[in-house]
């Protein structure tokens, strides 16, 4: 009997890590070992568990960490100590991943395997630089080639040359930088038209992407004036002159933007999310974490006595989400807060709110004390209300101060605080040290803080890149680092931080 366990053969997809399939997500989040390569984007590998085993052998052009040989052998030792093995491939594990010779080996060592096709880059690159492979007034046959043929295996090219110099429709060349040159010179020399159109295109579906076009005869010389390196893909035929009607992801606001991530890395998601969708390459900072308050005794009176308050203010997401953990474990829910009104700082804040159950009774126009006393006393007369103020251990004292002197009876209690978060910022190190950051975002006085006590801030004055403040309190703790604020948010939100960011790099092209 067979009591080994499975291989699966996924396919990361052309790079971006959307771009993988439903099927190919779940088995990276169930496996025990994850065997990858140099394409498989590490956004993915987050996927994974804890305690799941993550292998590279990746293979550059010219640099192979591990032989073929030697991965098919891995993949046998490894389907032997855990049930789910993932192989996860660039692309399409069986177009030019060599998924067909390892599932050949796990064949011939009874290891049972399941191939999960990704998209390939010869659909998925070009569609993200505006060609369509296919057309009905262009292109009605599309080929996929090898653009790196190991003709030393058999002696002679197995690719029929003559057919495609004659070819019609459109020929996308994997892997072929090196070999541009000979490829579009074979081509022309089999019939081929030279001013049949052509385009490069490197680090395709990527914030790193790039296209360059031209034709067969002056690709090659395009190349090299542009200092395209793999991993590219080549596209010739008539279509890659619908690009420039078609071309959409190189139009993005952001696009190739490196972009520092500090928030907490539980709160990132949205502005990581905002920022990839405008093209950035985002690098995640976290620099904090939060964390409960080692006495959650006040939280837990201040449920059960909610009824005495006449507001209740929540300043942050973070505030709401501590709360309502302590009042669904009190086995509350919306219907505690009965008659008392809240006051949520900030849209975030609102929307967090509303999905537990709570509708804000008022939003301050401006997240600052002196907006929300403002705000409160129209609605309000504050004289002798009590107002629960569940907030951040560190929180700054001007809102409650002021809530006094406007005559409320305020509690003040500890609904989290924050402290350093130690995760993995090697990459953020080194992009440092290559000053190749466009700009690090800060959200909060706390992250531009620890931030700082991690980074050597002369190296941040002497590199050419920007801040992004999310409002004038944070604005004022960069400032008092010795910092430039490049720019900061209309609204402290995420959407306007990064509508800032966008309105100054189109300032920067104009």
């Amino acid at each position: 009997m067979n009591n080994n366990g499975k291989v699966y053969l996924v396919g990361a997809g052309p790079g971006d890590p959307d771009l993988i399939t439903v099927r190919g997500r779940n088995l990276i989040r169930q496996a025990e070992v994850i065997i990858y390569d140099y394409l498989a984007h590490p956004t993915l590998l987050k996927l994974a568990r804890p305690e799941a085993e993550l292998i590279y052998v990746g293979k550059k052009a010219g640099q192979h960490s591990l032989p073929q040989d030697q991965i098919n052998q891995l993949l046998i030792d490894k389907s032997r100590q855990a049930s789910i093995v993932v192989r996860l491939k660039g692309g399409d594990p069986f177009v030019f991943g060599r998924g067909g010779e390892e599932a050949l080996e796990l064949v011939r060592a009874d290891i049972k395997f399941e191939v999960v096709p990704g998209i390939t880059a010869g659909v998925a690159v070009p569609a993200y630089a505006g060609i369509p492979v296919t057309h009905r007034d262009y292109a009605s046959d599309f080929a996929l080639i090898t653009g790196h043929e190991d003709a030393s295996r058999t002696g002679t090219s197995q690719i029929d040359w003559p057919a495609l110099g004659s070819w019609k429709g459109t020929l996308a060349f994997y892997m072929g930088v090196k070999n541009l040159s000979m490829i579009c010179t074979r081509l022309r020399k089999n019939g081929m038209a030279d001013d049949t159109p052509a385009a490069l295109i490197t680090w395709g579906t990527t914030p790193r992407q790039r296209t360059v076009t031209g034709t067969v005869t002056t690709l090659p010389d395009l190349a090299v004036k542009h200092g395209f390196a793999p991993p590219a893909m080549i596209v010739i035929g008539k279509v890659v002159t619908l690009r420039g009607q078609l071309s959409w992801f190189e139009q993005r606001p952001l696009l190739g933007k490196r972009i520092v991530v500090t928030r907490a890395r539980a709160q990132a998601s949205d502005l990581v999310e905002q920022l990839n969708r405008l093209g950035a390459e985002v690098l995640e900072f976290p620099t904090i974490r939060i964390v409960e308050p080692e006495n959650l005794q006040p939280m837990h009176r201040a449920v059960a006595e909610l009824n005495r308050y006449q507001w209740v203010i929540f300043t942050s997401v973070n505030g709401v989400d501590s709360f309502f953990k302590i009042m669904h474990q009190n086995h509350y829910d919306a219907r505690r807060f009965g008659p008392v009104k809240v006051c949520a700082i900030g849209p975030a804040t609102a929307e967090r709110l509303r999905s537990y159950g709570i509708i804000a009774d008022l939003i301050p126009p401006r997240f600052v004390a002196e907006s929300i006393i403002e705000a409160l006393t129209e609605l309000d007369d504050l004289s002798g209300q009590h107002i629960l103020l569940p907030r951040a251990e560190l929180a700054r004292p001007e809102l409650s101060q002021n809530l006094q002197t406007a005559g409320a009876r305020v509690v003040e209690i500890t609904a989290y605080h924050t402290v350093a978060d130690e995760g993995p910022r090697e990459e953020v190190l080194q992009a440092l040290r290559e000053n190749s950051i466009d700009w690090i975002t800060f959200t909060s006085s706390s992250t531009v803080s620890n931030f700082l006590e991690q980074i050597d801030l002369k190296s941040l004055t002497e590199k050419n890149m920007g801040i992004a403040s999310i409002g004038p309190i944070t604005s004022a703790t960069i400032k008092k680092a010795g910092l430039k604020v490049d720019v900061e948010a209309k609204e402290y939100t995420i959407p306007h931080l990064v509508n800032a960011i966008c309105e100054k790099e189109l300032e920067k092209k104009h």
